[in-house]
């Protein structure tokens, strides 16, 4: 499972034009689930995220989590992030989650943050979104289950 967050000073996500959901300073989070991940794997991330200490303090420094800055999360499933590049031109996502078993680990992972304290916000699993992302920094970080 990967993860690619970036610090943000707004966040929304349209479905069809219409604002399906936005947050305001916090982190976006695109969510790739490959073949092999399981809920150990959420676990992982969803802690890592929810100690990652990336907000700005008073001073600008990288030393406060999300929870201690009392940010928001837009939490994105994005398959993309499962693209095998290693052939030809065109990407492979036969590595990705088949969907019904990804929105299961991806509904798991938004519930693991809120259990934590932290307000999430989702895009809709499985539809074409328009995610507008206002970064502050910018901050983009890459986490992946398997190296943590």
């Amino acid at each position: 499972m990967i993860v690619l967050i970036q610090r943000v000073i707004q966040g929304k996500v349209l479905v069809q034009n219409n604002v399906f959901s936005k947050i305001g300073r916090g982190y976006v989070v695109l969510l790739g689930i490959f073949q092999e991940d399981t809920e150990q794997d959420v676990s992982k991330l969803a802690e890592k995220l929810s100690t990652l200490r990336i907000m700005a303090d008073k001073e600008g420094k990288m030393n406060l989590s999300i929870t201690d800055a009392k940010g928001e999360v837009l939490v994105v499933s994005q398959f993309t992030l499962c693209a095998d590049l290693s052939q030809g031109r065109r990407p492979s996502f036969i590595k990705a989650k088949n969907p019904e078993e990804a929105e299961k680990l991806y509904e798991l992972f938004v519930s693991k943050l809120k259990e934590k304290g932290i307000s999430v916000k989702t895009g809709k699993f499985g539809q074409y979104m328009e995610v507008q992302i206002l970064n502050d920094g910018p901050v983009t970080i890459i986490a992946d289950s398997k190296t943590l």
